[in-house]
């Protein structure tokens, strides 16, 4: 068989059966393989970048999911290079096979023929070009055992065309995917760490993303409970134990934080960080996040511990080895009567749940955005997957919404590109077809790569898409007041095609439903829910993308500190009453 069906039919075997894509001239004997053999579907994006992201979605979706995305040769492969960069910072295993130039001209600056795999190196577990046909089988073997050994990542596989065309010998039927290598903690390791954690009164588990790669969000819940000791989840984290469960601490940091999560935090003397790498948005400064606490470091990959700053202990454990041997020694000192109890700590991080809380509550119009991410707590229920990347938008969300089940906020992290969204919802709604997908967007990100609605259309990939519109760059607009400028951050114009938009500019309706799918615009809060609900009815019965979009006031200061959890600036006036936060996960009380 030629070289580009030996790879398909590797994909098959492990396990691939979704792939996003473009086709190409470079590319075409690949397609015309994964035509013939059937078993992967394929859905057509309108953008490479757009393809990666969805391989991206696709991915974070569900355990043991890799996805593909598949583009030509030259700009196809650089396009997607924001898709793997966004992969490797997060963690997240996604394979991109581009097509290539023949072997004998790539010297020759043939069209479209870049050096790809050295561009790709610096954000890809591997970067390969493969120059002989009967090396593609290996190359397709090991990116698969790199892809999920260790710490998770994306590979690029490079196949110029005669590669691909070369006739070589394979048989599928021998086809063996190679094991996978973790590493284990031992159990002296988690011994002594749950020595330090029991001569601590105050102790937090900060509970990060590597924990849902590693499938092990039960195992820290049953951890947790046995000890009684506090969760705070990292934003890669969010989801790993529910929003309501009586140990969950709230999370921290400057930005994607709650008031009682950063005041909690702050309170403690000792954490034990598992699968998390201490992001800068997450901690802030340094000398007020350590000071006064010992830290115990559990992370796959040994050079993250040590790299923001150095533990107390450090384990190179996969989260789930290490999280069974947790369970397992802390249920014989349980037995043995040897652990504290933690109650008292547990309990007062709930009341600082209880009295620390943003009020969510207005009737302005134009809307304030917390009184939509109020109406989606009221809409959108456990089993909701919320879908988002960065901006003012994704902030406010992660402080007001609710997130109860692992791989529920699916959240580029690191990377943050706008216009990322789109396609990783689609993704995420591919691997999860009946499942409730919501995106949430500011209007800029949402513009960056609109165009992949189409994609949802034609491929009948429904999920809504919560559309905060506020013409404005509003996280740009908010640093820059720092520089005391407010400079190329307003999108506003008049739209001599609809002037009922005043100063909104884009008429996101008509751009919505040109591309096939449904749009709701609400500008009054009394509008949001009905609105909400008629959008998943929508979604249902056709199927198609469904975007919601909200006309908020232009300018709106989100909480956030620029230095350390223990300044976060406020901006709002915080609850002060039950009516200002009517979606809490606790009933506000006063202090």
């Amino acid at each position: 068989m030629t070289a580009a069906r030996a790879a398909v039919e590797i994909l098959k075997r492990e396990g691939v059966s979704n792939a996003f894509g473009v086709p190409g001239a470079a590319i075409n004997p690949f397609y015309a393989a994964l035509k013939a053999s059937g078993g992967v579907h394929h859905t057509l994006a309108r953008h490479v970048e757009g393809a990666s992201h969805m391989a991206e979605g696709y991915t974070r979706a569900r355990p043991g999911n890799i996805g593909v995305c598949i583009g030509t040769s030259g700009p196809a492969g650089t396009d997607m290079i924001t898709g793997l960069y966004s992969a490797i910072a997060d963690s997240i295993p996604i394979l991109c096979i581009t097509g290539q130039a023949p072997t004998a001209v790539l010297h020759k600056e043939d069209f479209q023929a870049v050096d790809i795999a050295s561009i790709a190196k610096p954000v890809t577990k591997a970067a390969t070009t493969v120059l002989e046909a009967a090396q593609v089988p290996g190359v397709f073997q090991q990116a698969f055992h790199l892809m999920r050994t260790g710490r998770p990542g994306p590979v690029l596989i490079d196949l110029p065309i005669d590669v691909q065309l070369t006739e070589i010998e394979f048989d599928p039927d021998l086809y063996e995917p190679l094991p996978v290598h973790k590493p284990a903690a031992s159990r002296k390791q988690i011994e002594r760490a749950l020595e330090m954690l029991n001569d601590s009164e105050r102790p937090l588990l900060v509970a990060g993303g590597g924990i849902i790669n590693a499938d092990a969000s039960e195992l820290l819940v049953e951890f947790a409970e046995l000890t009684g000791v506090p969760v705070v989840p990292t934003l890669m984290g969010w989801g790993i134990l529910p929003d309501d469960h009586e140990l969950n601490a709230g999370m921290v940091g400057l930005q994607t934080s709650h008031r009682y999560g950063n005041a909690n935090f702050l309170e403690s003397d000792f954490v034990l960080g598992i699968g998390n790498r201490w992001a800068n948005r997450h901690t802030g400064k340094l000398d007020v996040y350590t000071q006064g606490r010992k830290f115990v470091h559990v992370d796959i990959e040994p050079t993250q511990l040590g790299k923001i700053f150095a533990p107390d202990l450090g384990i190179a454990s996969d989260a789930k080895a290490a999280l069974e041997l947790f369970v397992e020694v802390a249920r014989e000192l349980k037995a043995a009567g040897k652990l504290k109890d933690r109650s008292q700590w547990a309990a007062s991080t709930q009341e600082r749940r209880a009295t620390l809380q943003r009020r969510t509550h207005f009737d302005n119009v134009p809307l304030k955005p917390q009184r939509v991410y109020e109406e989606m707590n009221r809409a959108f229920g456990p089993e909701t997957r919320y879908v988002t990347t960065i901006g003012l938008s994704q902030i406010a969300g992660a402080q007001m919404l609710h997130v109860y089940r692992p791989r529920h906020w699916i959240n580029c992290g690191q990377a943050g590109p706008l216009g990322w969204t789109i396609p990783a919802a689609l993704g995420v709604a591919t691997a999860d077809p009946e499942g409730s997908v919501v995106a949430l967007s500011g209007d800029y990100d949402f513009q960056f790569m609109l165009e992949e609605l189409a994609v949802g259309a034609q491929h009948n990939i429904p999920y809504v898409h919560v559309l905060v519109n506020n013409s404005y760059l509003g996280l740009i607009r908010q640093a820059q007041r720092n520089f005391d400028i407010d400079f190329q951050v307003n999108l506003e114009f008049e739209n001599i095609n609809s002037p009922e938009l005043g100063a909104y500019g884009v008429d996101h309706v008509k751009v919505v439903e040109g591309l096939g799918c449904k749009a709701i615009r609400v500008t009054e809060p009394d509008q949001l829910l009905p609105a909400f609900e008629e959008a998943k009815k929508l979604a249902a019965e056709f199927r198609v993308p469904v975007v919601v979009e909200a006309i908020l006031e232009r300018i709106t200061n989100i909480s956030m500190s620029g230095t350390d959890i223990a300044s976060v600036n406020e901006f709002e006036d915080v609850a002060s009453e039950p009516g200002h936060a009517p979606t809490a996960i606790r009933p506000y009380v006063t202090a």
